[in-house]
């Protein structure tokens, strides 16, 4: 798929293909990306029913049909590289190799969840995978991440770090600040738009002008629009991108044309679309059958491909298990991590 291409430049974007001199994936990668995705859709739908039996409370934005980015961007990543992203973080959270079940125990508001249950869907973190949260405030994690470039610069430690957002966050004010701070200082930031069309239920034709990977042509910084519903092309465009930015070039900005199956949360009926959109995005679009078609193709068994299915729905059991055995955090727990002035 070809995909658009500014080279930060004003008026100087054109077409090329992501995926012309990158190496044909592999067997193993296939099988390697089909189980990474396979966990995050099947982890999210295990969410969704536990929200349903009311063992998660507040708000909870799941990833199903979005996996492919996540997945391939990570797939490219180092272990030093930082990574930070919004409310809608389970699949983040999975791709970077946090444990299923303190994730899961998280969502639950149990002891043993990432942020000791405090947290919630919206905000954990672990700062043994270099993630950063998951932030509820729209587009305030795009700042955070801009700062984590600023200490992967300072300590010199040829780090990166990756700052996702949504279509609706790429509006915000601070967004903007972030690109000319990034671009004045020569950030290795690679600013990442999961556009999966809809702000909430303000779809992108009503609330965005003009193409969100282009929004930093005024400030210097190269972008792309790439097509985030195929894993490998998401992985292709991700490496060059990366290269770029630990090559000491600044900030880029990849815009992941994607597309959620659900609401924008759990209590969003999805009523500002029609089924048969939904409908054509699951039957022509979905991330897990164009890996499954490449797998067909390439020759992989169907009897390896249920042996990943058996081993996922296990690991997504045993962690809905582990969050509804875990205790819920004691009521000290309330005055633990608050900051409040010290009294002279």
């Amino acid at each position: 798929m070809a995909a658009k291409k500014s080279d930060g430049k004003k008026g100087k974007a054109h077409l090329r293909s992501v995926s012309n001199s990158a190496p044909e994936p592999t067997a193993q990668d296939m099988k390697a990306f089909y189980r990474e995705m396979l966990l995050i859709r099947r982890f999210e739908e295990k969410a969704g029913q536990l929200y349903g039996m009311g063992l998660i409370g507040g708000f909870c934005h799941l990833y199903i049909g979005q996996e492919a980015v996540v997945t391939g961007i990570q797939s490219v990543q180092e272990e030093q590289d930082s990574i930070v992203t919004a409310y809608r973080d389970h699949g983040h959270m999975l791709a970077c190799g946090m444990d299923p079940k303190g994730v899961m125990a998280e969502l639950t508001g149990r002891k043993g969840g990432y942020s000791l249950g405090k947290g919630g869907s919206m905000h954990m973190f672990s700062r043994e995978k270099n993630f950063y949260g998951g932030h509820g405030i729209v587009g305030a994690q795009v700042p955070i991440g801009t700062g984590l470039a600023f200490a992967h610069k300072y300590k010199g430690d040829d780090g990166i770090a990756v700052a996702y957002m949504g279509d609706g966050a790429s509006n915000q004010g601070q967004v903007a600040e972030s690109y000319n701070m990034a671009a004045l200082w020569k950030l290795p930031v690679l600013y990442v738009i999961e556009n999966n069309k809809y702000g909430m239920g303000t779809s992108t034709a009503r609330h965005a002008a003009g193409d969100l990977y282009r929004r930093g042509e005024g400030y210097g910084i190269p972008g792309e629009q790439v097509d985030g519903m195929d894993v490998f092309t998401v992985r292709n465009a991700a490496r060059q991108a990366i290269d770029y930015v630990r090559g000491g070039n600044g900030p880029y900005i990849l815009e992941m044309m994607t597309y959620r199956y659900r609401g924008h949360s759990m209590s969003d009926p999805a009523k500002y679309r029609t089924k048969e959109e939904v409908a054509q995005f699951k039957d022509e679009h979905d991330p897990l059958l164009l890996i499954k078609s490449m797998m067909d193709k390439a020759g992989i068994k169907e009897d390896e491909i249920k042996a990943i299915d058996k081993d996922i729905k296990e690991i997504v059991n045993e962690a809905a298990q582990f969050a509804q055995e875990s205790p819920e955090p004691d009521e000290s727990e309330l005055w633990t991590d608050v900051l409040k002035p010290v009294e002279e």
